[in-house]
């Protein structure tokens, strides 16, 4: 949760349900406990995350309604309903990478904040299709993920990479045509992503830079669903001990919608 996009956790969480198929049960109701128990402990990890969540959710929902009559039943219901979500989650990243492409032009500058595999999909995409961009990629301090999506960029042909401090985003953004980001979930009125995006998203409103988010539909969650914010280690910003003053490391931060230009999802584009 980290180091990846979120639609990586959620396939690997998925896939992490697998091994459930290596232990020992002795009945389909001792299997179906096992699973709930394994799913919730992956679901406790990060209740806010969305993709996370909802593919848990769906995965112990399809085993219970497939209503197997012997433990190698409940096994295989597992399997098809890992596939199935993992196939989800994918189509569901290609499809928004593949819509978001309208708003990636051939000669563009676009900002981008942290890791998002969709986004890089998207920009991947579009090079591909012969289109030349410069983009500018913020750090994402404290763990730097802007880093690998800056490596990911400088092994693309066509793409001028560039990264920048998180707080040097209002200097370059004069130069940028978007700024293309991903998503954790949007609930309601309010984007939830890395830490930093609302400083970018406010700065580039002001500098009338449209902001274009990008990710799964699965991710627009609403009632029901409630954002906690996780909160980490304070040595990931200091490595020596604070002396006299403490040191916040929130993970997230919350964006309003009505500072965004649209949302590209692979059900469509939604304008505010």
């Amino acid at each position: 949760m980290q180091t990846h996009s979120s639609s990586v956790v959620a396939v690997k969480a998925a896939r992490a349900l697998e091994d459930l198929r290596d232990r020992e049960f002795a009945s389909v109701e001792d299997f179906e406990r096992d699973l709930e128990r394994n799913s919730s402990a992956l679901r406790r990890a990060n209740p806010s995350h969305a993709s996370l969540v909802t593919t848990q959710r769906a995965i112990v929902s399809m085993v219970e309604d497939a209503d197997a009559g012997t433990v190698e039943e409940a096994t295989a219901a597992l399997d098809a309903a890992v596939d199935k979500v993992v196939e989800q989650v994918e189509t569901a990243k290609r499809r928004a990478a593949e819509n978001a492409m309208d708003f990636v032009a051939d000669g563009a500058t676009i900002m981008t904040h942290d890791y998002s595999s969709t986004v890089l999909e998207a920009i991947e995409r579009a090079v591909s299709d012969g289109r030349y961009l410069t983009v500018y990629v913020t750090e994402a301090r404290p763990r730097y993920l802007g880093r690998k999506t800056a490596r990911a960029l400088a092994e693309m042909d066509r793409v001028d990479a560039h990264l920048v401090v998180d707080g040097a985003c209002g200097h370059y953004l004069s130069e940028c045509d978007r700024v293309f980001i991903g998503m954790d979930c949007i609930v309601d009125d309010t984007l939830y992503n890395r830490v930093g995006t609302f400083p970018l998203a406010a700065t580039a409103n002001q500098t009338d830079v449209p902001v274009t988010v990008v990710g799964s539909s699965a991710k627009l969650v609403g009632e029901g669903f409630r954002f906690e914010n996780d909160f980490r280690s304070p040595s990931e910003v200091l490595r020596e001990p604070a002396e006299g003053f403490s040191v916040e490391n929130p993970a997230y931060d919350a964006t309003p919608t009505d500072l965004l230009d649209s949302v590209v999802t692979d059900e469509g584009v939604r304008e505010f």
